[in-house]
């Protein structure tokens, strides 16, 4: 164990936007297309409510909290609802005024200064006489200067104001209900979109597993666990990020960056173009921190898929590390691989690091830039104060998306990435089969001159040919290597031969429904698979052909039943992953009655008693003879019974049937069966047989 372990090519990063990939992706969404409609139209709604809260506080700073009327020179345009002052000067309501003319008369020093005005007929109008000093009655009511209002009490200049006052109570509510119908259209949205994602997500992972289950022996033989794994869940799942993360949420960035720069120009060009000057450094700054940010992020993944896949080795082998003494060793390998993780994960974080704080002194920039030239505006009459804090809060409005942006090209990268993996597994050509089926297997095997090779032309079998008879027992043995798996792999249509032909009751067996023919037939292997459930789930794996009594009885049948009833709940006990509750010889018992409770035509065994003791293999031979009587069975030899109570025996060597025979004529020949014989068996017979 040396620690080193392929590089995942899961981290790889890929081309930011794949138009083919990006159609293949968009047909799992169709479906649910309604949905992001209408997480489009939330989006929409999201996006004005935001925009208008900011113009609602600029209402309220530039309607209410200052003063409403201006004295204008006379000598100014004339402006309609203008109210005579002094000689020479006239008194107008600010908000009457064309911005394009506000701001000319503030340029040109025509605005001398603001007045309060409260009506002649209203409740307010008594406060008037106690400030006789302060207040002129004018032809639109009783007329204060800005500098005069100050002197006036804040609890009487409260009631002076009380129509302002109400204004102001009305726009805080309209705030209040802004606030409360962003964060309905937020919640819809998230969910809409989350529902959607979910269910993209659920089908994808049921395609992906659906084919894979589909896929032939070849296939899997090639492919790592846990990179089929990986495509299944987080492949998968980063394509759902790009749903539910960049498809509504960039329109929504899009819409927020026009309309905060409509609004922005509306309310100050000059400003506006001044400020945008910074968009460039921002957008340049996030893209290249999100792809030094992303790089870091993939080598530190990389390096942990080497940490988990050495942690799952070594617990798997712990008792050979132990027994070898190699635990310094093995901590050293580990030390070396945690140490790697530890230093990309600093990586990371310190792009991260520097990257928030870099983004925020722009920002923070761009604010100082807007309260220096807004507020010489403002002193200068130029710009209003309630323009100047609504642009503070429509700067980060602004560059926020440009942030997300960066942020949701990392995404939709991931998500390319991932889409190619996982559609490179629904590519793959399902394992082939036919339309035949089979009424009655009678259980004839024959092999005509098959040759098969895993790649390439690398055989493995060489020019095979035999033929089993319904209801013969055959045993193959030869070294290993010599190809007896792959006669069993062939047999069970796992895969198919380059040249020759398997038949199976004398049909192409390419031309069978492997699934029905599986079900005809029964396979014990050496390592025995137990899912995670009960036992009787296990015993009864063929569900809706084996009737659930079944179980218990082809328990009694191989000689389990005993051990299964005590356990904790009997035949309804857990046997959880792998069967590790169950010893190496009782999960192999439980195999032998799998095969037994699907009553097959045709079993195959992988020397089903390699893994328990004498006395439960004597119990098991006597099962078998039961089970195997008037049926057809191949059996992988290493042992002395197997072999003995076989009507014939393949000898397979290099690839070849170097040799066949019944036990007595194979030791008759003296041949390669007999050398291995010496060498295999010999020790284990009590009474050799005659040549």
């Amino acid at each position: 164990m040396n620690g080193h372990h392929h590089d995942y090519e899961d981290e790889q990063l890929g081309k930011a936007l794949d138009f083919r990939l990006l159609r293949r992706m968009v047909r799992f969404a169709r479906p649910y297309r309604l949905l992001f409609v209408l997480a489009f139209l939330l989006a929409g709604g999201i996006t004005v409510i935001e925009l208008a809260m900011p113009y609602l506080v600029k209402t309220a700073v530039d309607s209410v909290l200052v003063l409403p009327w201006l004295e204008v020179q006379a000598d100014a345009p004339p402006v309609e609802g203008a109210v005579p002052y002094d000689p020479g000067t006239f008194l107008v309501q600010e908000l009457t005024l064309p911005e394009p003319m506000r701001q000319a008369l503030e340029e040109e020093g025509r605005v001398l200064r603001r007045f309060l005005v409260v009506p002649p007929d209203g409740a307010e109008a008594e406060l008037v006489a106690q400030y006789p000093a302060a207040f002129r009655l004018t032809s639109a009511g009783y007329a204060a200067p800005e500098e005069a209002v100050r002197g006036i009490p804040s609890s009487d200049l409260l009631r002076l104001r009380l129509s302002a006052v109400q204004i102001l109570g009305f726009l805080s509510l309209a705030y209040i209900g802004f606030l409360v119908l962003r964060f309905l259209l937020s919640y819809g949205q998230v969910y809409t979109l989350q529902y959607a994602g979910q269910r993209i997500l659920f089908d994808m992972r049921r395609a992906v597993f659906g084919h894979l289950l589909r896929l032939p022996m070849s296939y899997l033989d090639r492919q790592p666990v846990g990179r089929l794994v990986t495509r299944a869940t987080n492949d998968v799942a980063a394509i759902n990020e790009m749903f539910t993360q960049v498809l509504v949420r960039l329109l929504q960035d899009l819409l927020m960056i026009a309309g905060v720069l409509g609004i922005m120009f509306h309310l100050n060009p000059r400003l506006t173009l001044l400020l945008l000057a910074f968009t460039p450094f921002i957008l340049v700054l996030a893209f290249w921190f999100r792809k030094r940010a992303r790089e870091a992020y993939s080598a530190a993944r990389r390096v942990l898929a080497r940490i988990n896949a050495y942690i799952a080795e070594s617990l798997s082998g712990m008792g050979i590390i132990q027994l070898f003494r190699q635990e310094r060793r093995s901590m050293g390998a580990f030390a070396d691989i945690n140490l790697r993780f530890f230093r990309a994960q600093m990586r990371s974080i310190t792009v991260y690091g520097v990257f928030g704080p870099v983004i925020s002194v722009m920002q923070n920039v761009a604010l100082a830039l807007l309260i220096w030239y807004g507020g010489r505006g403002v002193l200068s009459g130029v710009f209003t104060l309630g323009a100047l804090v609504a642009f503070t809060s429509y700067i980060r409005m602004l560059f926020q998306p440009m942030v997300n942006l960066s942020e949701q090209y990392n995404i939709l990268q991931a998500a390319m990435v991932a889409a190619e993996r996982i559609f490179g597994i629904l590519d793959e050509r399902t394992e082939p089969t036919g339309a035949q089926a089979i009424q009655a297997l009678q259980g004839e095997i024959e092999f005509q001159n098959v040759w098969f090779a895993y790649s390439d032309e690398e055989w493995i079998l060489k020019d095979v040919s035999f033929k089993v008879a319904p209801g013969e027992r055959v045993a193959i043995v030869g070294p290993t290597g010599s190809g007896k798996t792959t006669i069993v792999g062939l047999t069970l249509g796992f895969y198919r031969p380059q040249k020759g032909v398997v038949l199976v009751d004398g049909v192409d067996l390419a031309q069978l429904d492997l699934h029905d023919y599986r079900r005809k037939l029964a396979v014990v292997p050496q390592e025995v698979f137990l899912f995670s459930g009960d036992v009787a789930d296990n015993i009864r794996m063929w569900d809706g052909v084996v009737p659930s009594d079944a179980a218990e009885e082809a328990a009694r049948a191989v000689g389990v039943h005993d051990h299964l009833v005590r356990l904790p709940d009997g035949y309804e006990t857990q046997v959880k992953e792998r069967g590790v509750r169950l010893s190496v010889g009782e999960r192999q018992l439980l195999s032998l009655a799998r095969a037994v409770a699907a009553d097959p035509k045709f079993i195959v065994l992988d020397e089903a008693t390699a893994n328990i003791d004498s006395q439960t293999e004597a119990q098991v031979q006597q099962a078998l003879e039961r089970v195997l009587a008037g049926r057809t069975s191949i059996a992988i030899a290493h042992r002395l019974s197997t072999i003995r109570n076989a009507n014939r025996v393949l000898v397979i060597h290099d690839g070849k049937l170097a040799e066949q025979g019944t036990l007595t004529e194979l030791l008759a020949k003296r041949g390669l069966f007999w050398a291995l014989w010496q060498l295999q068996f010999a020790a284990d017979e009590r009474s050799q047989p005659s040549p």
